[in-house]
């Protein structure tokens, strides 16, 4: 594991997703001789402070970021058939620009994109992209989106206008596989679009923590917690054989 570094991480943080504690994940990563840890917590960064103080008592670097929600439309359209299903992107710091823009951000989002979710728009984005590096999320991000509905042409331009926010060297195709169908089908468009844009990849091997993937911590026991956060997030009926696809 060393050389890997992970840049899509929920803690507790991200309610009713995140059951990967701050301490242990930074812990965990350091005993895997990774040099840094991101932190994306689903649209808040109430973590960040905790966050960064336990990567420096861990001895890595720590990586400020978010997995903020972009509205179908723009922020402050609130309409119930429009813009209830916000996509996922992910953005990190990279200086201490960045880490103001993503504040501001943050912020706007539920002073003034809130609708059920705490929103922002490509039009906020492109103003406050400075310091910033763009990853296109999960099967939840814009992109995957468009090509699971057979969108592909529309997954390129929407790949294009995030290119032209953040620029070469700040924004990145992401590819993840953990046993999801839907995830295979985006990886193979994502990889092809990748090719034909020059827009460079990034993996993600699951999130730190889980037992899913070979970056497990904390065993069965912290599985089944996660199972019972995403069924009660997503209103699902709880039982040992069912697990709410992971994103």
């Amino acid at each position: 594991m060393s050389g890997f570094v992970h840049l899509h991480v929920h803690s507790e943080y991200s309610l009713l997703d995140g059951a990967c504690r701050i301490s242990r994940a930074c812990e965990h990563a350091k005993s895997l001789g990774q040099t840094a840890l991101a932190i994306t917590d689903h649209g808040v960064m109430y973590g960040v402070i905790d966050f960064y103080r336990a990567a420096r008592t861990a001895g890595i670097k720590p990586i400020i970021g978010c997995e903020v929600y972009m509205a179908p439309r723009a922020m402050t359209d609130k309409e119930a058939t429009s813009d209830r299903e916000p996509a996922h992107l992910v953005l990190l710091c990279k200086n201490e620009t960045g880490y103001k823009n993503l504040i501001h951000l943050v912020s706007r989002a539920f002073i003034d994109g809130f609708y059920g979710k705490p929103r922002i728009d490509l039009e906020i984005l492109k103003s406050h992209s400075d310091g910033l590096i763009c990853l296109s999320a999960c099967i939840a991000g814009t992109i995957p989106r468009l090509i699971l509905r057979g969108d592909i042409e529309g997954a390129r331009d929407y790949a294009k206008t995030l290119y032209g926010i953040f620029g070469k060297d700040n924004f990145y195709l992401e590819i993840q596989d953990h046993g999801i169908e839907e995830q295979k089908v985006v990886n193979r468009e994502i990889i092809k679009m990748s090719k034909e844009l020059d827009i460079p990849l990034v993996p993600r091997q699951g999130r730190i923590g889980e037992t899913y993937t070979n970056t497990g911590i904390v065993g069965d026991t912290k599985l089944q917690q996660r199972r019972v956060l995403r069924c009660k997030g997503e209103e699902q009926q709880y039982s040992l054989g069912a697990i709410p696809s992971a994103a």
